[in-house]
């Protein structure tokens, strides 16, 4: 049996990329992979733990190699993608400034999850957070000190780039936030501001943020995936990635400097990502977490059980027709899209887990569920389809269903105890004090998550 290695050297450091998870090896990675620019990239972890010493680890004894498996409903393919030149964990912070330090480094590519981000409600950085209020500190002192936030990263990289003359850059956020480049410059601008303002100041003029939506589906490998790849390629990797044979990236606003030519694969340059970002949030995202929550509350592991059970398969069509409703793009596109959906949805070879699609909540309904659901009031309606899924959630939040991961969790148990309607009031408080001032919303998901518990 084989080791995956280079027979020739890797590409050279173009580009930088933060979250070194399995969605990044299987869209920007395989993107840049297939870009005739052949510009490298060096990747770091969102964060510095045991697991992501690991990836880095194994990527290093394998060159940067791994087979990205693409699954599709009649077999398998099996590629190595090598667009990764060196990787990194999060706290190795000589090589992030190294390398943003370099003229050659233009673009910086992020997939740190929505809560990443560490916005508060006004879409601003939450500067009461302790983790930002301990970077700021850092980068006050010395704006090289060791930082361990995604936006304290940004600016410590941004700052070592102003020292050095490097030039202009541009930042790709990559994570299913709407406007997530303008949502991404804020954070990184209030950071920025309160350090030094003529820092700030650079960035402004210095740095772009384009705007992109991101879509494939990519659950995590499994001991039995990695055994399929040695068995049918005859290499061992401990990297292997698995997805399905969809992909979407949608990309709009100027490039500072250089950019890689990701349209080569596929990618779609626009002047507006706004109407794709909404249609992939509410019908893809949105779908998904109303099977992660409701779904997990019938039982089912993965998104393909909960698209053999009739009765979910029922309340995501009426979910999809309510979303739809409020879409921009052409109906016949969306009518595509969603029947593209059933299909990879249905694919029973992709083990997309429930449980790992319910992680954050907080962060994720308030821009999957609750834009549709707000403009169903704005004309007087309140259909179950649009309060399922908060009723679930909140159902998922007592105990039922998947397991809580949230980065609000010690807030939210709390509140979601008690007697239902006013565990539901406070809960959805915490997404939307509007909403959750909404009495007739209110008894709704209230009364839904009773019938969801009952079953």
């Amino acid at each position: 049996m084989t080791e995956l290695h280079r027979s020739a050297a890797a590409p050279p450091v173009r580009h930088v990329h933060l979250g070194l998870g399995n969605f990044f090896r299987a869209h920007q990675a395989w993107y840049s992979a297939h870009s005739a620019t052949g510009w490298g990239i060096a990747a770091f972890t969102g964060r510095a733990s045991d697991r992501s010493r690991a990836i880095v680890d194994t990527l290093r004894s394998q060159d940067g190699l791994y087979t990205l498996v693409t699954r599709g409903s009649d077999g398998d393919r099996f590629e190595v993608v090598g667009s990764i030149a060196r990787a990194h964990t999060a706290d190795d912070g000589p090589a992030w400034l190294g390398y943003l330090s370099d003229p050659q480094v233009q673009v910086v590519t992020t997939t740190v999850t929505e809560a990443g981000y560490l916005r508060a409600a006004d879409g601003g950085l939450d500067v009461s957070r302790p983790e930002v209020v301990a970077d700021l500190a850092a980068l006050r002192r010395e704006p090289s000190a060791s930082v361990s936030t995604a936006p304290g990263l940004l600016v410590a990289g941004l700052a070592a780039r102003r020292r050095a003359g490097a030039g202009p850059l541009t930042v790709v956020p990559c994570d299913n936030l709407p406007a997530n480049g303008a949502a991404v410059a804020r954070v990184v601008g209030d950071l920025a501001e309160r350090v030094d303002p003529a820092l700030a100041a650079w960035i402004a003029s210095h740095v772009a943020f384009a705007t992109t939506m991101v879509d494939r589906i990519t659950p995590e490998a499994t001991d039995a995936d990695r055994a399929d790849v040695e068995a049918s390629t005859g290499v061992r990797d401990r990297a292997t990635v698995v997805t399905e044979p969809f992909t979407e990236w949608v990309i709009s606003g100027d490039f500072a400097a250089g950019q890689p030519d990701w349209q080569d694969a596929g990618a779609t340059f626009t002047t507006d990502v706004a109407p794709f970002e909404e249609r992939k949030l509410w019908l893809l995202n949105g779908g998904h977490s109303l099977l992660a929550y409701a779904g997990s509350l019938r039982g089912h592991v993965t998104v393909a059980d909960a698209m053999r059970d009739e009765t979910c398969r029922g309340w995501l069509r009426e979910w999809w027709d309510v979303a739809l409703r409020h879409l921009s793009l052409p109906a016949d596109q969306n009518a595509a899209y969603v029947a593209a959906l059933t299909e990879r949805f249905a694919n029973s070879r992709m083990r997309h887990r429930l449980d790992q699609i319910a992680w954050d909540g907080s962060q994720k309904l308030p821009i999957r569920v609750l834009p549709v659901l707000r403009r169903e009031r704005a004309v007087g309606q309140l259909p179950g389809a649009a309060t399922r899924t908060l009723a679930a959630w909140v159902c998922h939040l007592r105990g039922a269903g998947a397991t809580v991961t949230d980065v609000r969790s010690a807030e939210l148990l709390p509140l979601a105890s008690g007697p239902l309607p006013d565990a539901v009031r406070r809960v959805v408080e915490v997404l939307d004090p509007e909403i959750a001032a909404d009495g007739p919303l209110v008894d709704a998901v209230a009364t839904q998550a009773g019938e969801l518990v009952r079953g």
